[in-house]
């Protein structure tokens, strides 16, 4: 389920009535996009989707190669918020949210990036997808999380569970909205994004907006532009149509005037559901029935899987004049590294009081050299892997994958296979994981401007 980010630093401070000093604090806001892994776009070779603005985004920022995640929404979300593996915070699982649970992600012990970013004086906002609370039984847990404002879909209302694209149901700070019936969820979440904006940049204010994108995740239905042409419901549609919507958020940040202070960024939470999309070579030698393609070969599996296809992302970032326009960043990245990046582009140093797993990409963002990581880890439910560009190795199971021809991967049984290589990486990632199960984070390496 897949994200994208803005920094604008133009946001000032009023020291009296004649003088107005310049912060140069950026202001963020990250589209994070649902269901929606790297295959999808063109820009990393995709055949199947028409993404024109994230490609052209893509074009004039840098994209990074090798961003991963885990394969469902609520343990990428808590370590995207959190800075830490699945093993750490043990959100391993979708929490039943569209049942009415009473259990929540408690953020009062896991500090977020966006209550250090507050308490550094932003203002913060999110929208659309919110599944680590049910509203109704926990109406303080988004600001509890530190976001100030919301507009999110509310998952479950009165015994039911309610829907996010037309005829949303939108809890706007703590209330729900009654003048969105006829609307599309996502346009209005939009609309709320660019007004945040707007409103923080005249009050010359810092702002961090995590603009959850709800789109492409199922059901399929028609989007605005296939009602008004008549078209039928397709993934193709619905991911086009966030492309559209990611364009309008871009097309806001030149409108505004603050493009040169503001880093935007895009993300998926997750890998594509591949049963959203029919191939239409299915039946054909390799061809399945919902194999994607790209320019590198075939892509089979997506969300709930473990695999490259559930964990393998886009990941772009679009702006000011220190990201390198045109380029392609071949960084392992986990989600767990954009908590220290977002603090570490607001100038903010993460407190030694709170270790987190994540290593800062602000470097990286500005085409310098920084911290590298030479694994991912991500998990579902009871199974964790450790991956490390080459290997991905998996606790529960405990086998070893070969991903050195990706899209396609190998199942290798080390002991059989007669290869030192796979036997020693076989035994380091697996050492890997236990060291790292075994251990606390340790406070994140702040980037060296």
């Amino acid at each position: 389920m897949t994200v994208l980010l803005v920094l604008a630093s133009a946001c000032f401070h009023a020291t009296n009535a004649e003088r107005v000093e310049i912060d140069s604090r950026p202001n963020i806001v990250l589209i994070f996009a649902d269901d929606l892994g790297y295959e999808t776009l063109g820009c990393y070779g995709g055949l199947d989707f028409q993404t024109p603005r994230l490609d052209r985004m893509a074009m004039e920022g840098l994209r990074f190669s090798r961003a991963y995640t885990s394969p469902v929404c609520t343990p990428s979300r808590v370590s995207l918020h959190t800075g830490l593996y699945v093993m750490r915070h043990r959100q391993t699982d979708v929490l039943p949210v569209h049942l009415g649970t009473n259990k929540f992600v408690d953020f009062r012990k896991m500090p977020t990036f966006a209550q250090q970013l507050r308490s550094a004086g932003y203002l913060t906002s999110v929208t659309g997808k919110w599944q680590l609370a049910t509203l109704e039984k926990h109406p303080n847990h988004i600001r509890d999380s530190g976001f100030d404002s919301w507009c999110v879909w509310q998952i479950w209302k009165e015994g039911a569970k309610t829907v996010r694209h037309w005829n949303p149901t939108l809890n706007h700070d703590g209330r729900v909205r009654e003048d969105v019936a006829k609307r599309f969820g996502p346009d209005v979440l939009v609309d709320y994004v660019i007004d945040q904006m707007r409103e923080a940049t005249e009050a010359h204010t810092p702002f961090l907006i995590v603009h959850n994108e709800m789109l492409p995740h199922d059901p399929i239905v028609q989007t605005p532009d296939d009602r008004s042409t008549g078209q039928s419901a397709s993934l193709g549609n619905m991911i086009h149509y966030l492309d559209k919507l990611a364009g309008r958020v871009l097309d806001a940040v030149d409108d505004l005037g603050i493009r040169k202070s503001t880093y935007v960024i895009f993300m998926g939470d997750n890998g594509t559901h591949q049963q959203d999309f029919r191939n239409p070579r299915a039946g054909r030698p390799k061809e399945r029935p919902h194999t994607r393609h790209t320019k590198a070969g075939r892509v089979d599996g997506g969300k709930y899987e473990l695999n490259d296809a559930g964990t393998h992302v886009p990941l772009i970032v679009w702006g000011p004049d220190q990201v390198p326009v045109g380029s392609v960043c071949d960084d392992l990245v986990d989600v767990v590294d954009l908590f220290p990046t977002f603090c570490d582009l607001a100038g903010h140093s993460v407190p030694d009081s709170i270790p987190i797993d994540g290593h800062s990409l602000a470097a990286q963002f500005q085409g310098r050299v920084g911290p590298k990581r030479d694994w991912v880890i991500h998990g579902i439910r009871s199974d964790v892997n450790v991956f490390d560009g080459r290997w991905r190795w998996s606790h529960r199971s405990k086998t070893l994958i070969d991903a050195s021809e990706l899209p396609e991967e190998r199942h290798i049984n080390a002991s059989l296979s007669g290869s030192s290589e796979a036997s020693t990486a076989y035994q380091r990632l697996s050492n890997l994981f236990q060291k790292v199960s075994a251990s606390r984070p340790t406070a994140p390496p702040q980037n060296q401007k």
